[in-house]
């Protein structure tokens, strides 16, 4: 503490300054004296002051403490987180507790002890740090909110299935009803649950997101309940749970499918009393937070008592919310892809890129078994491996393998028109190699040139 901080001592009387500058100089970096308070809030405004000493009575004959009483309201209307310790004469007690009771931190009497006077401005300037440090994490943590709730991925679709989905957030996002969203993985169910707290009245406040899957079973309640010092091995502090983090905020517990039976039990009791007890404490406490959860197992398996809990099924799927998977919503497929490769090209390079007609028809064909997440993968990787400017279907390097795991020989052809059969076995050939050209080519005996002039033929 000593050599820092900036102590201001306000009084008419210059012995009183005198002695206080001498008696305080030793433990903080700068005292400042004034004997006019009508020049506080000029010096408010040109200094850092960590702590106000301010006298009750300016002027000759003045007892009654209004005059200190006055420029205690000016100080804090100036500045309402200021520390100010009042100076008062010993028959004046009353009138100082009055000025704590208008926000004065502590008094000092005349005439003073000088222990007194060190250990209360001691105190007050360690109030003013502490109070400092609290704004600058208040100011950090709305910081955090805003960088953990913007939007770095946006809601693209244009399909009837996805604006069937955004009207349901639209309408239960204003709500603090809990929400399950089900869906495929990579669909997007994450986006979904972020833009549902985007549209609720606790969009300043925490979005907080867990994977259920990730936790290990030991560590659930500490998780999301919190601990205790010393509650078990490995507990060396105070922890706060995910529920208490996220208070007054939303809560994305994902996967939750993937939860046991017997930790859905301690969930639900939870939720049901909407207090939480850190693991090592006897004392709960009360939260309000809105619950937002989120599976990949099917709606059918989920209502199967032996895999999920109707009880706990019931209280979070007030709206159910059901995201398609991106090969049911083709009319999504390439606005997404085109976001993503302006994305992607302005990351890598800046270089403007685009798909080629072969590579449209490519995205559209391809199944998606990793939905919106594969699709993102794959232009990226795109833009990093391809030099050109022009995205081709073998760029994207699809795995068709993936897509048909079961392929067996097809039956006899109905059709025997040689060009239809030769754009059939061109096509079939060009999935089975992620449209490489090389590798197709190949494949079909024939050259690359050869392959080129068959895909142009067709209009492949």
């Amino acid at each position: 503490m000593a050599n820092s901080g900036n102590i201001l001592i306000v009084d008419d009387d210059d012995d009183i300054l005198t002695a206080g500058r001498l008696l305080l100089r030793r433990q903080f970096g700068e005292i400042t004296t004034c004997q006019k308070p009508e020049q506080v809030p000029e010096l408010l405004a040109s200094k850092d002051i960590d702590v106000i000493l301010l006298d009750m009575n300016f002027g000759p004959g003045e007892s009654s403490g209004k005059q200190g009483l006055l420029w205690l309201e000016n100080i804090l209307r100036i500045d309402p987180e200021a520390v100010v310790v009042m100076i008062t004469a010993h028959g004046s007690v009353n009138t100082a507790v009055e000025a704590m009771k208008r926000g004065a931190t502590d008094f000092i009497a005349k005439p003073w002890q000088n222990e007194k006077v060190v250990a209360t401005v001691s105190a007050a300037f360690k109030l003013r740090r502490s109070r400092a440090e609290t704004e600058a994490l208040r100011q950090t943590n709305q910081a955090l909110i805003r960088e953990a709730t913007s939007v770095k991925w946006k809601i693209i679709g244009e399909s009837s299935q996805i604006r069937e989905v955004l009207n349901v957030v639209d309408r239960a996002a204003p709500t603090d009803a809990n929400v399950l969203i089900l869906g495929e993985n990579g669909s997007g169910k994450e986006l979904i649950a972020r833009e549902v707290h985007r549209q609720s009245r606790r969009a300043a406040n925490v979005f907080l997101s867990i994977d259920m899957g990730s936790i290990s079973e030991s560590l659930f309640e500490s998780e999301l309940f919190g601990h205790r010092k010393g509650s078990f091995t490995g507990a060396s502090e105070d922890r706060i749970g995910r529920i208490m983090a996220a208070n007054h905020g939303t809560l994305f517990l994902d996967e939750i499918g993937n939860l046991p039976l017997h930790l859905q039990a301690k969930l639900l009791s939870v939720l049901e009393q909407r207090e939480v007890t850190a693991v090592g404490s006897h004392t709960s406490q009360p939260f309000d937070v809105r619950i937002v959860t989120a599976t990949n197992v099917p709606a059918n398996e989920l209502r199967d008592p032996g895999r999920f809990r109707p009880d706990l099924l019931f209280r979070l799927n007030t709206v159910e919310i059901v995201v398609p998977p991106l090969r049911d919503r083709k009319d999504d497929i390439l606005p997404i892809a085109n976001h993503f490769l302006t994305e992607f090209s302005r990351r890598y390079g800046g270089r403007e890129r685009a798909f080629s007609d072969a590579a449209k028809s490519a995205l559209l064909d391809y199944e998606w078994p990793g939905n919106v997440r594969a699709l993102r993968h794959a232009v990226e990787r795109a833009v990093i491996l391809t030099e050109a400017n022009v995205i081709e279907p073998g760029d994207l390097q699809l795995d068709y393998a993936e897509t048909q795991p079961n392929v067996v020989p097809s039956v006899m052809p109905t059709i025997f028109n040689l060009d239809h059969l030769e754009k059939e076995t061109i096509l079939k050939a060009l999935r089975k190699h992620g449209f490489n050209i090389s590798r197709t080519a190949n494949e079909l005996g024939l050259t690359r040139a050869s392959l080129y002039r068959r895909m142009e033929k067709h209009d492949i």
